[in-house]
């Protein structure tokens, strides 16, 4: 507990945490709800859909729903875009507040009180604070153990190929002293073949993209025989080159040489900022320097796992201070719009200059990609769509962080709240 914490703010942690050891995912809206009512508070849970695009509430037991807020349009959305609380209009003064767990954002609390809620006002603003973060912790930790939440989040059905894919990836964003990672796929609903990976061991990051052959679950099912192969060898502690090797070994293995994958591996030294990269038949990385795509990096060259005899040259490059690494699959440059033009690398690198220029955290410029490449196509992609992007030294990972005072972290280009659509009706 922080130093002067007063014993109310004490209370609502004390019931949060005991009230939740046994409650199930479904009961986290009533135990948020009965921790903010120590205060004199009360708190609904708005989680975010599978594609970014809606805050979908989760309202407790006897509360009369509210509708869904709208991400890009909505003052609860700016609150999720920029991770920072967000007084609401209207009366009452009360707040919309980010929920994450760690760097990774879930979603929105609607904090209201009789008297109001004043971020200026120091004991308010820890308490918010400290509520959305309990409340993103409980989340992550509960989540596995049923489908409450994770129904919440689907708007449509998803195939089978997709549900498998997307329980082997990791969270979206994580970040640590020095380093952010985040990554997304579309379509969030159908993927089948694409995986994104990454792991902070010690001093040292280790990244993948993977695109496996077909847009099936046999290619979701390859994908995850790389995907673990991977981290077979990684978590025992091999080097690129004998997770390269495993890879061969066992897509071949899997796919009798018919199919295959492609990928980038690499692994980044976080002291020195030097990277170790090996490309297998997969679209080059960009490097971003001082905001700009300076370069792709074309080096670390073999053949396409499954196909090769685990041979891999590894390439090195010695990033800069604030430098990022931008992976990506074919699916967001080959995206053909219904007039057959392609999405296209320009259009990439405009997205994500544009971006860096604006100060946007690395997972709100990925949602807007993703978003764009989708929109590009009409809303159905013809291949997988994956980004990962690796930020070092940038001190980005602190514009994850809700300071819980209000402040705008970077410069916010969505459009203006809709009016009337920024709070919920009951």
């Amino acid at each position: 507990m922080v130093p002067g914490a007063d014993e109310l703010t004490l209370a609502m942690v004390r019931t949060f945490l005991d009230r939740v050891h046994l409650a199930t995912p479904g009961q986290l809206p009533e135990v948020v709800l009965e921790s903010a009512r120590t205060l004199g508070w009360t708190a609904v849970l708005h989680v975010v859909d599978y594609e970014q695009r809606l805050l979908v509430p989760a309202p407790p037991m006897g509360m009369h729903p509210c509708r869904p807020q709208a991400v890009d349009t909505t003052l609860a959305g700016r609150c999720f875009r920029t991770v920072q609380p967000v007084t609401a209009s209207g009366e009452g003064r009360g707040v919309w507040i980010p929920v994450v767990d760690g760097a990774d954002r879930l979603g929105v609390l609607e904090v209201s009180a009789p008297g109001g809620i004043d971020l200026d006002d120091a004991t308010d603003a820890e308490r918010c604070r400290l509520l959305g973060h309990l409340t993103g912790h409980l989340i992550a930790a509960k989540r596995p153990y049923g489908d409450a939440l994770d129904r919440l989040k689907r708007r449509r059905e998803r195939t089978v190929a997709s549900e498998l894919l997307q329980q082997l990836l990791p969270p979206l964003t994580f970040a640590c002293d020095g380093l952010v990672l985040s990554g997304f796929l579309q379509p969030c609903y159908d993927v089948a073949a694409d995986a994104f990976d990454y792991s902070v061991v010690d001093d040292t990051a280790h990244l993948a993209v993977l695109d496996a052959t077909g847009h099936d679950l046999r290619g979701t099912v390859l994908a995850a025989v790389a995907l673990s192969a991977y981290r077979n060898r990684r978590r025992q502690g091999h080097d690129l080159t004998g997770s390269a090797a495993a890879m061969d070994e066992h897509v071949g293995a899997h796919s009798n040489g018919e199919r295959f994958a492609t990928g980038v591996l690499a692994e980044l030294d976080l002291p020195t900022g030097r990277l170790r990269y090996l490309n297998a038949g997969h679209p080059a990385p960009l490097l971003m320097r001082e905001g700009r795509v300076v370069k792709e990096l074309s080096g670390g060259v073999r053949i396409l796992f499954g196909l090769g005899d685990g041979h891999a040259p590894v390439a090195e490059e010695a990033l800069e201070p604030g430098d990022w690494i931008v992976c990506y699959t074919d699916g967001i440059t080959e995206a053909r719009g219904r007039d057959g033009e392609f999405f296209g690398l320009d259009r990439l690198v405009e997205h994500l200059e544009r971006s860096a220029s604006a100060r946007l955290p690395t997972p709100e410029t990925l949602r807007r990609i993703s978003h764009d490449v989708l929109d590009h196509q009409g809303g159905v992609l013809q291949d997988d769509a994956t980004l990962l992007i690796a930020e070092w030294s940038t001190g980005g990972e602190h514009t994850l962080l809700s300071t819980g005072t209000g402040g705008i972290a970077g410069e916010d280009l969505s459009p203006s709240p809709v009016d009337g659509e920024d709070v919920p009706r009951r």
